[in-house]
């Protein structure tokens, strides 16, 4: 009986996996995959780039940026200068702390500002292969590219991690403004595309919309560029979830009044900045009119470099087109292009997305609004270039089927191997700045900076000639008076160099550099009451500028000023406590104060 009764028990049955288990392993194998592919793509084509040295802007927002020197209180990085710094960092709080980070790290040792930049830059590949493969998968979209929303999405961001146009925003230090603003961005439309897909009112959408937002209001702090994200999200909404803009307010109305209070903050920032930023941007300088036809010319460059991303150029100086008939021809394309965008944001409304988020995102620097100091910039196209990499792979795939990586694959070792080659251009300042000049002539800008890089090499004769011919090019360009009077300075020209330094004040006389650098060949004249007078004005227009200060205060030692010297090394150390020059220099004139007494 027991055998038999043992017999006819049922068996415990083995539990088998369920088919959505099985797609939920085969989805995350697939993006591991992908995260693999993308991760090897990049260490790939910027491996070399971590040999890149400071240049350009770098010097100022890194190198003589006393706010950054140490990590806390967290109130000085998260303060950086308001007149020096460069304008990089100006109302740019989480760059300078990232900053402050490195310098912490590795101090001016660039490697560590590479690895940064590095992997601001993967990640922001991985939220695009996120983005476009969730996108792809969405109900409107999935009959059509659903099959082959994974390798649309990994072809997508691994052309968009390699592309040499990207060169400029991760190998050139200081433009992590761009790139992390740029991650960030990508990050708030992600955020809200799983907030979408999780359901709704459930506490996992809730932490995704508090995550859209969080991310929106850090990109504020990096640059302006994020200005846009909050309707980049709508009308993302619009096309590929709610199907309108009335239904996407009346389901998320509280989002989107969270994502426009980041504009408080972004606004707070601008203004407490418009003094130092007056002379990047500024309608007094560039009428509207001129600068929107400088920026349909510098649209279709930028263009043409996303499909043929050569000469690159680190600076392509501050021309404006002043007649239509210059750019009538860009201009024709940029406006068809505008009109194309505007009637598929209703007739096919994805394709009109990707000519929104093309336009809107370069909207803040390449419209109306002047930025005197760079018309044209590579590292703008930053998020736009993924635009152009989306619609090409999309229609590739629709023109070639499922075969189409057969093209974007050589496409994208060609690119990566031109960015390898790009790279080495940073490796140096001299031989960045000799092939600039090369590509363009014509650019004052480059050619000071050329001899100023002759200079650091000891090449002071060449130098010079450098910033003759960039005076020649401009002759009233402040900055290269007061750099070729300082070399001038340095072969002994001292008369050639106060001559310089005051043709660099009568164009700029709020220029602090030529200040501090008059005052100082002043005083080796023996003029040490005009001296002074420079040195005053230098601080009124700098004061934060460690430097300034400790100018001042050594010539009012020299002058047997004593107290007030003191207060000038007291303040050197306020705005740099680990400055060692000023605590020797305070202790002397404490000890002469002493001595008098």
């Amino acid at each position: 009986m027991h055998q038999e009764t043992l017999k006819k028990q049922p068996l415990l049955p083995i539990k088998a996996d369920s088919p959505s288990d099985e797609k939920s392993r085969s989805d995350r194998r697939a993006t591991l995959s992908a995260i693999i592919v993308i991760v090897f793509a990049a260490v790939a084509v910027y491996y070399n780039s971590f040999y890149g040295v400071f240049v350009y802007d770098d010097e100022l927002a890194i190198l003589k940026n006393p706010t950054i020197r140490h990590l806390w209180p967290l109130s000085i990085p998260l303060s950086p200068p308001l007149t020096r710094g460069g304008i990089t960092v100006v109302a740019r709080p989480l760059l300078n702390i990232s900053f402050a980070l490195n310098y912490t790290i590795s101090g001016t040792g660039t490697w560590s500002y590479h690895l940064f930049n590095f992997i601001i830059h993967v990640l922001a590949c991985l939220l695009l292969f996120g983005i476009v493969r969730r996108t792809l998968l969405m109900p409107r979209l999935y009959r059509r590219f659903g099959p082959a929303a994974w390798t649309i999405g990994l072809l997508s961001a691994l052309l968009w991690t390699v592309h040499p146009l990207q060169t400029e925003s991760v190998t050139y230090i200081v433009q992590r403004a761009e790139s992390l603003a740029g991650m960030l961005y990508l990050l708030t439309l992600y955020c809200f595309i799983r907030a979408a897909g999780a359901g709704s009112a459930t506490h996992a959408q809730l932490r995704w919309y508090a995550c859209t937002i969080a991310a929106c209001f850090l990109g504020t702090a990096c640059k302006e560029v994020i200005a846009s994200a909050p309707l980049i999200v709508m009308l993302y909404d619009r096309t590929f979830v709610a199907g309108s803009f009335r239904e996407a307010w009346r389901l998320r109305r509280g989002l989107y009044l969270g994502l426009a209070g980041t504009w408080l903050m972004l606004a707070w920032l601008v203004v407490s900045a418009n003094g130092p930023r007056a002379g990047a941007a500024g309608f007094g300088i560039v009428s509207p009119l001129d600068y929107a036809l400088t920026q349909c010319k510098a649209i279709i460059l930028y263009l043409k470099l996303s499909f043929w991303p050569y000469p690159l150029v680190i600076d392509y100086g501050f021309d404006v087109v002043k007649d239509l008939r210059e750019v009538w021809w860009q201009g024709t394309i940029v406006m068809l292009l505008i009109t194309g965008t505007i009637i598929a944001l209703r007739r096919c409304p994805a394709l009109g997305f990707l000519g929104a988020w093309f336009f809107m995102i370069l909207a803040p620097s390449s419209s109306v609004v002047p930025i005197v100091v760079q018309t044209m910039a590579e590292h703008r196209m930053y998020l736009p270039l993924a635009a152009v990499i989306v619609l090409a792979a999309t229609g590739l795939y629709q023109w070639a089927g499922k075969r189409f990586w057969v093209a974007i694959v050589p496409l994208a070792i060609v690119m990566g191997w031109l960015t390898v080659q790009r790279n080495r251009d940073f490796a140096s300042e001299l031989g960045l700045w000799s092939k600039t000049v090369m590509l363009c002539p014509k650019n004052a800008r480059t050619h000071l900076q050329l001899g100023n890089a002759l200079y650091q090499a000891g090449r002071l004769e060449q130098a010079a000639d450098e910033c003759g011919i960039a005076l020649r090019i401009l002759p009233d360009y402040a900055q290269a008076h007061c750099s070729l009077g300082w070399i001038l300075a340095n072969m002994g020209k001292r008369d050639e160099a106060i001559g310089h330094y005051r043709e660099a004040l009568r164009f700029k006389p709020d220029y602090a550099d030529a200040h501090m650098n008059l005052g100082i060949e002043l005083i080796q004249a023996g003029r040490m009451a005009e001296a002074i007078g420079h040195f005053e004005e230098a601080v009124r227009l700098q004061p934060d500028n460690p430097q300034a200060h400790g100018n001042l205060g050594c010539a009012l030692v020299t002058a047997d000023r004593l107290p007030e010297a003191v207060e000038q090394f007291q303040e050197v150390l306020r705005i740099d406590p680990s400055n060692g020059m000023a605590k020797k220099d305070l202790r002397n004139a404490l000890d002469l104060v002493q001595e008098i007494k």
